[in-house]
Order: structure tokens, then sequence, then C-alpha cells
């Protein structure tokens, strides 16, 4: 006879499993299959990279909000990104959502690619680079005029060029 106490770790346990399938599940298998015509080794991304824009960029981590040294740029330039240099976000779209990473309404044309997330047991969309398909974060329909878009980005997954 099972007891109410064995009952609950296995439904524990299945909606840990389910959790974890959610969040970590298929998500590699099918961004590997995409192609991009920046491309490394993982040891060569590890490299250029360092610790915290790796998790980021190659292992779609996210930074602490209010930490990146980008969410209080403000001058006239150029967002890029870390992994490749491509140019994402001019400073003109850039403003200031208050959720603490750096946020733009508008990328640059072509600069981005998106598909759906399904992590963290909700639906967004995430936004990579199209050059090198480094995570950057994700986007969100509360964003400002002209868009409506909120570009959520990690700022340790760009750098910053000024004009």
């Amino acid at each position: 006879m099972q007891t109410p106490s064995d009952r609950r770790t296995f439904l524990g346990l299945a909606g840990l499993c389910t959790a974890a399938f959610a969040l970590f599940g298929c998500k590699q298998q099918a961004q590997a299959a995409e192609r991009y015509p920046v491309t490394m080794t993982d040891a060569q991304w590890q490299a250029k990279l360092g610790p915290a824009a790796y998790r980021v960029l190659r292992k779609e981590g996210t930074e602490v909000p209010f930490t990146s040294p980008l969410n209080d740029e403000h001058r006239a330039g150029t967002f890029g990104c870390k992994g490749c240099a491509q140019p994402l976000f001019a400073s003109k779209t850039k403003f200031d959502s208050g959720t603490g990473w750096p946020s733009f309404w508008a990328p640059v044309p072509k600069a981005v690619g998106t598909r759906v997330d399904g992590s963290m047991m909700m639906q967004r969309t995430e936004v990579h680079c199209s050059r090198c398909g480094g995570h950057l974060g994700h986007v969100f329909d509360d964003g400002p005029k002209p868009t409506g878009k909120r570009y959520c980005m990690n700022g340790v997954a760009m750098t910053f060029r000024a004009a």
C-alpha cells in the first residue's frame, strides 16, 4: 500500500522531471540544426568570451539585472555582438525600461533573429545574433513607440562603440 508521503514524493519528482524537460528539453538539439556565418568550437567560444559572456551567448544564460555597465551607456554609438562584433542596436533606439537590462525598441535591420523560447515554463521570444547565433536576450510587446517592442538584452553579450 502506498502512503501519502510516497505519493507526494512521486508527484514531486514527476513535477521536477517535467520542469527539467521544459527548461532543458530539446532546445539544444533544435538549435544545433541552425547554421550561422560565424562558427567556432565550444572551446574557442569559451576562450574568446570569458565565463560570463560565454554563459549568456552560448548557453543562453541571463546576467543579474542592474550589473551591466551598458545599462547606463547613453552616448551616441552602436551596440554590437560580443561574439562576432556585428552591429545590433543603434543608441538612438535605446531606452530605460527600468528592468535592469539594456533595452531597445528596434534592432539594426537583419542583425538579429528570433525563435520561440519555451524555457522557464513560459513562452517567450528569444533574440539571437543573426551572424553567430549568440543568445542576446528576449523581445516583448511592452516597449515604447514607434514599434511597441522591448528588446531586453544582456549587456554582457554586447559591446559598445561610440560614434
